[in-house]
């Protein structure tokens, strides 16, 4: 058994690392910092395969994949983004692309290869690392709630394509709030809720993969948030995600 996890060097991705280790699978650990995918290798208990990649090049999605496709690989998690604060025009476009290239085109590209390998053999699993941002328009974080519900839409469009042609490959999104990991650091922000830990996540994400779930939404708080959204107009949930958003700001 063998998982390949984008973003391992820290957070969600460390601790899924963790967590399936633990559950007997070996490991590819994809990241940039290798320095920081090599201490967490020091915690995992099975074989771990280490590789330095910038998601965020369109090249290096593909060499992944080269590198890693005639290993037996049964899950892919999709965790590698990150995103950034402040108003649409003041954000630096190159920011954004950037941005728009690990959250959007790496996510797709990963998918779309992997995908046609577990359907071949007609098994596998896929986890897309969302948000609960996915959910919504973003005012001061646009581009990346923007990525989010890219990611969202796009799995559970994949997830029922799979069903009706009765595939027993499964694919799921991820949908958190706040977690208490590095995320916020390079978005230039702080949390306006008090986050989750991440191990936590993690651990509801593999175990909704393997019920076979779709959404997966930890947390009492977030749950209950999302059903209040679709009791909202437009306009309303656009100044009270403006104003949540707006508490983040450091």
């Amino acid at each position: 058994m063998k998982a390949l996890i984008t973003g391992a060097s820290g957070g969600i991705g460390r601790d899924m690392a963790l967590i399936l280790s633990r559950m007997g699978y070996d490991l590819i650990l994809v990241s940039r910092d290798v320095s920081k995918m090599e201490q967490v290798k020091k915690h995992l208990k099975t074989d771990v395969q280490i590789i330095s990649a910038d998601l965020s090049v369109e090249r290096d999605c593909f060499e992944l994949y080269e590198a890693v496709k005639e290993q037996d690989i049964d899950i892919l998690v999709n965790n590698a983004g990150f995103g950034a604060f402040g108003r649409f025009w003041e954000i630096p476009l190159e920011k954004e692309l950037n941005m728009l290239d690990l959250n959007v085109r790496a996510v797709h590209i990963l998918t779309k290869l992997f995908l046609s390998d577990f359907r071949k053999k007609d098994r596998g699993y896929i986890l897309n690392v969302s948000s609960s941002a996915g959910f919504l328009a973003g005012p001061l974080m646009a581009t990346y709630y923007a990525t989010k519900n890219y990611v969202l839409r796009l799995t559970e469009a994949i997830y029922e394509e799979l069903r009706k042609d009765g595939s027993h490959v499964h694919i799921c999104a991820l949908c958190p709030g706040p977690v208490n990991t590095g995320f916020n650091d390079r978005a230039g922000v702080r949390f306006a809720l008090k986050g989750m830990r991440s191990f936590d996540v993690a651990k509801y994400a593999i175990d909704g993969m393997f019920a076979k779930r779709v959404v997966m939404i930890p947390g009492v708080a977030m749950k209950v948030a999302h059903v209040g959204e679709k009791f909202m107009g437009e306009k309303a949930l656009l100044k009270v995600a403006y104003f949540f958003q707006h508490k983040k700001e450091g």
